[in-house]
């Protein structure tokens, strides 16, 4: 197989999954849809020095590009808008709710969650992928479940609490 049929077969097969976490980082699908595009455009110019499996490199840049978006203050916390590539069979209440307390993060509290919870990365290498120390990572994580324990107690199955 050639190269550019490796790449368009990648894109096929991964866009809906980096859509998903993507719009977690963002809060906003347009947003998630540029994201999306710099991240492959950005793949795509460097398919012929990746190695094995292209998705961590992707998510990598999908990542980063985030952070510097935020760094770069370029990005405007908008109010959530809605994302039909929501997965199957999550309540739609529990959605809305989860939306609604993630948009009440800063861009690096949710990027974080975003990272470890849904993304399911360690501590390690969400500090990784970020640019930052693990012991960051830990900080800012609770400091965003802390406020989401606060601004949206309904939501308090998800992030462990038993009362």
């Amino acid at each position: 197989m050639s190269r550019q049929h490796d790449f368009d077969a990648f894109v096929v097969a991964r866009t809906p999954a980096l859509s998903r976490t993507a719009y977690l980082l963002t809060g906003d699908a347009h947003l998630a849809e540029d994201l999306v595009q710099t991240a492959l455009f950005k793949a795509a110019k460097a398919w012929h020095r990746i190695e094995g499996d292209p998705e961590p490199y992707v998510r990598r840049i999908l990542y980063t590009q985030n952070v510097s978006w935020w760094r770069q203050r370029r990005l405007q916390e908008t109010a959530l808008g809605s994302y039909d590539g929501a997965a199957p069979g999550v309540d739609a209440d529990l959605r809305l709710s989860l939306e609604q307390a993630l948009a009440r993060l800063t861009t690096r509290q949710r990027t974080v969650l975003v990272l470890r919870y849904f993304e399911d990365l360690t501590e390690v290498q969400t500090g990784h992928a970020l640019g930052i120390g693990s012991g960051t990572v830990k900080s800012i994580a609770r400091q965003a479940l802390a406020r989401l324990r606060t601004l949206s107690p309904d939501l308090a199955e998800l992030i462990g609490d038993a009362s």
